[in-house]
């Protein structure tokens, strides 16, 4: 974010309203890897660090997709194996930290009141027309079950 000043401690606030100090946004890790020394120093060894980190970072997004179509936590896992790929690829590192923005925003925007009041009135609509779309169904057609329990 370009804040037209090079002054160190600055304090920038966005559109919707949360301030964010400058100097805390330097002390965020750089991107790069995140492998121990000793095996960044070694080619090999931090080639194969990367494969590995790969390999397991797709297994757990994999995990994830398929938890979209079958029980379980889909959305948070494949985060899981973005976060898992970030530590040693900026194309990861980058992602999240744009996921992580764009989440934050959408909070920000769902916790303001209009939005709010809005969100609420159209749930409500929606509840009326539905329940009013039922109660046509069993005015007109009655309860009528799919199975026949008197014949057992």
């Amino acid at each position: 974010m370009n804040t037209g000043s090079n002054e160190s401690g600055e304090v920038v606030t966005a559109a919707h309203g949360v301030t964010v100090d400058e100097s805390e946004r330097r002390d965020e890790r750089g991107l790069g890897s995140r492998a121990p020394e000793f095996v960044k120093a070694r080619r090999a060894l931090h080639l194969s660090w990367q494969v590995g980190v790969f390999v397991v970072g797709l297994a757990v997004v994999v995990a994830g997709v398929l938890m979209l179509v079958l029980p379980g936590p889909g959305w948070v896992v494949i985060f899981g194996g973005m976060a898992i790929w970030a530590t040693e690829f900026v194309w990861a590192q980058l992602v999240l930290r744009w996921t992580k923005r764009k989440v934050t925003e959408a909070a920000q925007r769902a916790l303001d009141p209009r939005v709010r009041r809005r969100n609420i009135i159209l749930t409500s609509v929606g509840l009326v027309i539905v329940a009013a779309l039922a109660g046509f169904y069993l005015w007109k057609f009655g309860l009528q079950m799919p199975w026949k329990i008197k014949d057992q």
